[in-house]
């Protein structure tokens, strides 16, 4: 599958490594010529890693699979992205089951919790990793469990960091955010395309 539009048609393609349905809607946006090859690995927290770190030690495996899928084929680019929410210093995943979201929206429920995006870019002729990382702060309203119960029921939860879309329906639950909303959602296009221009991306063809 290949993003593009008349603009991205001079620019360099770029493998996405990832099957997330918004970054590919961010990358359609930017006008980025891309192709999508979701890296197979394991999201398991490492030990002893912080969120920032555990963010960003996914994005540069993501891509290191990637190379080792292609067997020495180098392509020009590839960007692995994830995204870590982050509670006390403790790392909410995505949940396992339904009961495992209730637990995490229950703890969510009237605090604020850290947003952690973090991109990585592979520069095929130099074959170096470029990886940067934005913190956001999200707030949410306090919830009943009525309204926990009605958001499980919707199944937004399943798939996704902190079992929750700030994109859908429990946006409905964000009182305020502190950072960047494209990259709670999954991928901070201003520092992506400034990581791109700083990385020698011909953006303007």
């Amino acid at each position: 599958m290949v993003g593009s539009s008349p603009a991205s048609l001079k620019m360099e393609p770029i493998i996405l490594a990832s099957g997330s349905l918004r970054r590919q809607e961010y990358f359609r946006l930017m006008g980025l010529p891309f192709s999508i090859m979701p890296s197979m690995i394991n999201e398991s927290p490492k030990k002893n890693l912080h969120p920032k770190e555990f963010a960003e030690d996914l994005s540069i495996r993501k891509i290191k699979k990637i190379i080792e899928v292609l067997q020495g084929r180098i392509p020009p680019w590839i960007c692995g992205a994830d995204t870590v929410v982050s509670a006390n210093g403790d790392i909410f995943g995505k949940p396992a089951d339904r009961e495992d979201a209730k637990k995490m929206l229950t703890w969510l429920q009237g605090r604020d919790h850290k947003v952690i995006t973090a991109v990585a870019l592979f520069k095929g002729r130099e074959k170096s990793i470029d990886c940067r990382s934005v913190e956001s702060i999200v707030s949410f309203a306090p919830l009943s469990e009525a309204e926990i119960e009605w958001y499980l029921n919707t199944g937004e939860w399943q798939g996704v960091a902190g079992a929750y879309k700030i994109q859908g329906l429990a946006g409905c639950f964000v009182s305020h955010i502190k950072g960047s909303y494209s990259a709670v959602v999954g991928l901070p296009v201003h520092e992506f395309y400034v990581m791109l221009k700083d990385n020698g991306y011909s953006y303007t063809g």
